[in-house]
């Protein structure tokens, strides 16, 4: 047997990290029943059938179950080879949402499959996290330098950022991305006194553009809290909506309530 074909094997065969698998069975477990209470009564409302959201739920659930035991039988050290060309991957479906997405609320961040909606900026996100993996592994010894281990890796960020913002409308995931790609740099030896500086710089640009540039409904939902009751089908209405769950159900909920 060639030696590729043995490594390939041999990883394959590597034993399930027992406790990093019981966690996610857990959190899954945990979403589940989270979606079975807050979905239970909309569902009946709606289809008759208090389980439906949560039966569809379930599904996904086994599903994407079925996806992490294939994908954790495939040595991770592949991705890095094309590293780049999942970054490039990660930038092109993003970049094409504007194209052919769907339009709700105003913003475009879905593409419609007909059986099914997804946001492509949720396949950018995996991928990104495996393009700095390799990026930082491959620069490891360089993360302390400033181009290397600071410019560069938010050089790559920005056309990620910009697309989203300016095309999708779509801060929230634009953050996410920012943060988790911060965490994977400081961990990975970027100095953190880079992001103290020059990091925070950029915090204050960002956050200037957002006041003076952003979008009225990305601006509602950053000061509905100061006064909820403003604009209660609007901005502020998931706000308005965890006050009466916390009103009704108090600091642990009510229970799982199915007609």
């Amino acid at each position: 047997m060639p030696e590729k074909s043995k490594k390939i094997k041999k990883f394959a065969n590597k034993p399930v990290d027992f406790i990093l698998c019981i966690t996610v069975l857990f959190l899954l477990a945990l979403g589940i029943v989270m979606v079975l209470s807050a979905s239970s009564p909309a569902s009946y409302a709606e289809t008759g059938n208090s389980y439906s959201y949560v039966q569809k739920q379930a599904i996904s659930a086994v599903i994407g179950l079925i996806a992490m035991f294939i994908i954790s039988k495939i040595d991770y050290r592949i991705y890095k080879r094309f590293y780049k060309i999942i970054y490039f991957l990660s930038i092109l479906i993003i970049a094409i949402v504007p194209l052919i997405g769907t339009e709700v609320n105003g913003a475009k961040r879905w593409i419609d499959l007909k059986f099914t909606t997804f946001q492509p900026s949720e396949l950018t996100k995996l991928g990104l996290i495996v393009f700095y993996a390799a990026y930082l592994t491959i620069n490891r010894d360089r993360l302390k330098e400033l181009g290397k281990g600071f410019i560069i890796p938010f050089v790559y960020l920005a056309p990620v950022a910009i697309i989203l913002l300016g095309f999708q409308e779509h801060f929230s995931a634009t953050l996410i991305i920012a943060m988790v790609v911060s965490v994977m740099m400081i961990v990975g030896g970027s100095k953190i006194s880079h992001f103290m500086t020059f990091g925070l710089a950029g915090a204050v640009g960002i956050v200037i553009l957002i006041l003076t540039q952003g979008a009225e409904f990305r601006m509602g939902r950053i000061t509905s809290f100061l006064d909820p009751w403003a604009d209660p089908q609007g901005d502020s209405w998931q706000i308005i909506q965890s006050l009466y769950a916390i009103g009704s159900g108090g600091l642990f909920g009510a229970g799982l309530r199915s007609k």
